[in-house]
């Protein structure tokens, strides 16, 4: 528009900003001082800040033009994210792929790309601009990643550009890790009269194509007291000086065009849009810091109350797990109960083991034997011994042993039976009848018979006589 009437290739005054108008005054070469101290020394935490308008994002552009292709630079300019937006963005920037990775995965190649940069002898470097608009969990985010480090430096120089308001929330409580591990902090101040002066025909000799323009003193002064410093509203106010001055016609500039120039953006209310919205700010910085505050709390007491519930949880279960063991040993304990009453009730009479083995063991046959038969009448008596206790046995002879019954192997029990007449006699005389067994049946079926021992051992007269004459049964000496 005007660039041909004042001999000027571009307009000096814009507001994008652009390193190479970056006017050297003394708070910036000590910002840029500060910033190169930081990354060559890779101190790990870098933070600057200034006013709305202050010449940072030119400065930070400045330096960032400087670095040589050793460093690998991430610039995070919008910076209204989350923190998991906020680690994606990292990530792209340095040219790495998050999709479809988790956070620890994407943690995880972040640090194999810092290491190979490590090994490879090349510096990596992190900017963050507006870092004011950064929640709480993304700075703390922002905090976990300088853990990212070796035995003697960090994998990773991080720089936050911002508002003051950055400052305000670095001073909070919850912060005081993160602000423990800055080492180099600075903060740009307004420009003075005189580095405004400089400043304005410092821009106006870089955009000159012959003779450099310049302001004169007096319109400098103006231009400070209505900008305060701010080299922002600076260039608002010098750029439309020179707007009017070319609606006028005219090649100087004077204090009048100046003050007419002021007019016209104090009508149109530009200059108190740009008051308003540092005030705004300011205000916005304090209120979101309260509300950051109160927000943390609440988390803080929600946390708090999650905790306490887990806690009551963890006590329910472990109950419910008591009481479910204890009912499972009830339940046995009932089970072993029940089935000692079922084997009881249903238990046959104990067998010795012994007499087990012999009522399952085959019979053989036994050898036959010749026993005296035994008369079955008053002279004999039953056994009072062994499994069969009516076996018949004969009486014992005078000053002799009873005779014992004996079982055979197959059980039986051979007896003396009592012969007939001319049978065979108890002292073994020959008689008619063979001798007869009983079987242990037959004894029990046998009509009961008075013992030898009812018998008198010595008899006389004629019973004596017929016992020696019938039976061969001699009385004892």
């Amino acid at each position: 528009m005007y660039e041909k009437h004042f001999h000027l290739r571009e307009r000096p005054f814009a507001l994008s900003p652009d390193p190479e108008y970056l006017y050297p005054s003394r708070v910036h070469q000590e910002a840029l001082g500060y910033l190169r101290y930081g990354i060559e020394g890779r101190a790990g935490f870098v933070v600057i800040t200034g006013e709305i308008g202050s010449g940072k994002t030119t400065m930070l552009q400045s330096l960032l033009g400087r670095l040589d292709r050793g460093t690998a630079v991430a610039r995070i300019v919008n910076t209204m994210l989350e923190p998991r937006e906020l680690l994606e963005t990292i990530l792209l920037d340095f040219g790495l792929d998050p999709t479809g990775l988790g956070k620890p995965a994407m943690l995880h190649r972040l640090a194999e790309f810092l290491v190979q940069q490590r090994q490879a002898g090349r510096l990596t470097l992190l900017v963050i601009d507006e870092a004011q608009n950064l929640s709480l969990p993304a700075l703390e985010e922002i905090r976990m990643l300088s853990n990212l480090e070796t035995e003697k430096s960090k994998l990773v120089q991080i720089i936050m550009v911002g508002q003051p308001e950055l400052r305000e929330k670095l001073r909070m409580p919850k912060l005081e890790q993160l602000r423990q591990r800055i080492t180099v902090s600075y903060h740009l101040q307004p420009l003075d009269a005189d580095e405004t002066a400089r400043y304005i025909n410092h821009r106006l000799k870089r955009a000159a194509v012959g003779a450099a323009l310049e302001f004169p003193p007096d319109v400098t002064e103006l231009i400070h007291e209505r900008s305060r410093g701010v080299p922002r509203i600076i260039n608002v106010i010098a750029d439309a000086t020179l707007l009017f001055a070319y609606g006028l016609d005219r090649r100087t500039i004077d204090r009048t065009i100046a003050e007419e120039a002021l007019a016209e953006l104090d009508a149109t209310g530009v200059l108190a849009s740009y008051h308003s919205e540092g005030v705004q700010a300011a205000e916005a910085s304090s209120v979101s810091i309260a509300e950051a505050e109160e927000a943390m709390q609440q988390a803080d007491a929600v946390r708090q109350r999650e905790r306490v519930l887990a806690a009551r949880e963890r006590e329910l279960r472990d109950r419910e797990q008591a009481l479910t063991a204890q009912q499972r040993v009830v339940e046995e304990q009932a089970r072993l109960l029940s089935t000692t009453r079922a084997s009881g009730a249903g238990q046959q009479p104990f067998t010795p083991p012994s007499t087990a083995s012999r009522a399952a063991a085959p019979a053989e046959p036994a050898p036959m034997r010749h026993v005296p038969a035994v008369a079955t009448g008053a002279g004999a008596t039953t056994s009072s011994r062994g499994p069969f206790r009516d076996a018949v046995r004969p009486a014992p002879a005078p000053g002799r042993a009873p005779a014992i019954a004996r079982p055979t192997s197959a059980g039986r029990v051979l007896a003396n039976a009592a012969a007939p007449p001319g049978g065979v006699r108890p002292n073994g005389a020959p008689g008619k009848s063979p001798i007869r067994v009983q079987t242990p049946a037959q004894v029990q079926s046998a009509p009961q018979v008075q013992p030898y021992a009812a018998v008198p051992m010595r008899q006389t007269g004629l019973w004596g006589r017929l016992r020696r004459a019938f039976f061969g049964v001699t009385e004892e000496a």
